[in-house]
């Protein structure tokens, strides 16, 4: 009498599963998880708080200008160069202050975008 064949059936490797590793952060934003999540979050923060500040900084600066000239009239009178001062300042003076700010502006998003990405490039 002969034993019947056995049948075997593979349902998987035994392969290492991929939840051996640890995650990156990259994994982590990829899959929307809420510690990626909580990564984007701060990063969108960053920048909003950077944003803000540099509109808050231009708001007061430029706004005080028109201010200034409004309450002291002697601002208004005064020239240079035959020039009315308002327009020296406004038309000369303000853009390289706008263009400054610019500038460090760009730089700080930079270094901000430059910080997240070594973040999710070391973990």
């Amino acid at each position: 009498m002969s034993t019947p064949p056995v049948r075997v059936r593979v349902t998987r490797t035994r392969r290492p599963s991929r939840r051996d590793r640890p995650r990156t952060v990259r994994d982590e934003i990829a899959g929307n998880s809420p510690l990626g999540t909580a990564y984007v979050s701060s990063l969108v923060r960053a920048q909003l708080q950077l944003s803000l500040t540099t509109l808050a900084f231009g708001v007061v600066t430029l706004g005080a200008l028109p201010l200034l000239f409004a309450l002291v009239p002697a601002t208004r009178r005064s020239s240079l160069f035959d020039l009315p001062l308002p327009w020296i300042v406004l038309g000369v003076l303000v853009y390289p202050g706008v263009v400054l700010t610019a500038q460090w502006y760009t730089r700080s998003s930079e270094r901000i975008e430059a910080e997240f990405g070594d973040l999710v490039g070391r973990r």
